[in-house]
């Protein structure tokens, strides 16, 4: 008779998961053109720094608020690709914005909607690879799109540093519109067909085009989504404030010297992202999840205390690499163990939007707790503070977090053929 493969157990096509990689690279590209770029754009055009601080905060706001709604818009929208599609052209259009009419009410406009839009981006990704690929692979293909957005990053903060020195600022944002065409391209590159919609949301039946969900009350009464989320703020409300700290100690320490330091403690640890974050969605397959959390979660202090009590510029290079472990880990096992906690569940985008929710309100109050504390103590307790939250984070894990790998995961391999029924 002949052989059939399920819906589950279809294999997506290789052109599909190539697409996936270049889409991956530059989206994070394209959003590269944000952040420290629009702070110097704009202070180049005259702004004062409380402006530009409301702005970003409006954008940063507006991301918060609309992550949550995101995550519930994946789990019932079918179109994954077409939701992407219209947050990267949004992306695109903030940028020209940017560029074209840099005014407080233009640019506050622009700021909310890449902020708003920017959400669709990471979460809309991860439910299109979960749908492309299934559970029992996502660990390496949630490893491989790691590797290829941090080289999309670095490679384009490169481009854009270069721009920014040879022509005028506001052409950094004409270079991020330009990114959205390849991002599209890639994105009709991925054949709807093979993502499958079941799939995609962490539902139970992976045929259907309207799956079974669980109620919501249900899924956060899981005391794995209370653990994990409360893990994910507390590392962000301790790692959000460091890089910061050690900006303004590097002004007094180093002078002239500290941009160039800190260009350093930015790049290393994205250099060691993309070497380590294949190996470490291989090893949540061998490992489990838990000993990599434990791991990531476990570099924040130790950096926290170095950074608290070393001043040597070499040596705080080195030791900001470790928060390349924290980035490969963190940046594979977030989407991992929320696929493992709400497999079944029909869940699977509300819960990233929660746990992004959370992330970003503790990377919010983060530089806000540690400048007082800082202010009122000195650096080095501030650093003290850093690392006594980022312990809590992994006691917690260590105590209360139970492992979510499945059974199984360790015998499957993406890149062999899967369990073929017959009928």
């Amino acid at each position: 008779m002949a052989t059939v493969l399920t819906a589950q157990d279809a294999l997506p096509r290789p052109d599909s998961l190539r697409a996936l990689d270049r889409l991956t690279f530059f989206l994070a590209a394209m959003q590269a053109g944000f952040g420290p770029f629009v702070a110097i754009y704009l202070a180049d055009q005259g702004w004062a720094p409380e402006s530009i601080g409301f702005v970003l905060s409006a954008g940063g706001l507006a991301g918060l608020l609309a992550q949550v709604p995101t995550g519930e818009l994946l789990d019932v929208v079918q179109s994954k690709r077409m939701l992407v599609a219209v947050g990267s052209v949004a992306v695109a259009l903030g940028a020209l914005i940017l560029a074209l009419w840099p005014y407080f009410p233009t640019v506050l406009a622009a700021s909310i909607i890449q902020g708003s839009t920017g959400g669709v981006l990471g979460l809309g990704v991860a439910a299109i690879s979960l749908g492309l690929v299934g559970h029992k692979a996502a660990a390496e293909r949630f490893g491989r799109n790691q590797r290829f957005s941090s080289i999309g990053s670095l490679s384009a903060a490169g481009l854009m540093g270069v721009i920014g020195y040879f022509l005028p600022t506001r052409d950094i944002f004409f270079a991020a519109a330009i990114l959205s065409l390849p991002v599209l391209v890639a994105l009709v590159a991925i054949h709807a067909n093979d993502i499958h919609f079941g799939r995609s949301c962490g539902a139970p039946d992976h045929h259907s085009t309207r799956p079974s969900r669980i109620r919501r009350k249900s899924l956060f009464r899981d005391r794995r989504v209370l653990v994990f989320a409360s893990c994910l703020f507390l590392f962000q409300l301790a790692n959000a404030s460091i890089l910061p700290l050690a900006g303004e100690t590097l002004a007094h320490a180093e002078g002239r010297r500290s941009s160039l330091v800190l260009s350093a403690l930015i790049i290393a640890p994205q250099i060691i992202v993309a070497l380590l974050a294949p190996w470490a969605g291989r090893t949540a397959n061998t490992w489990g999840r838990r000993p990599l959390l434990l791991l990531g979660l476990g570099m924040v202090p130790i950096r926290a205390l170095f950074f608290g009590t070393v001043t040597d510029p070499a040596l705080l290079v080195g030791v900001q690499a470790l928060d390349g472990i924290t980035g490969a880990t963190l940046g594979v096992l977030t989407a991992l163990v929320a696929a493992d906690i709400t497999n079944g569940t029909g869940r699977f985008n509300l819960l990233q939007g929660v746990i992004g929710t959370l992330s970003g309100i503790g990377a919010t109050l983060s530089t806000s707790l540690s400048g007082f504390a800082v202010q009122k103590f000195g650096h080095t307790a501030g650093f003290l503070g850093v690392a006594a939250v980022a312990l809590a984070a992994v006691v917690i894990l260590l105590v209360l977090m139970p492992e979510t790998k499945p059974a199984d995961a360790a015998q499957h391999s993406p890149r062999s053929p899967r369990k073929r029924t017959r009928s």
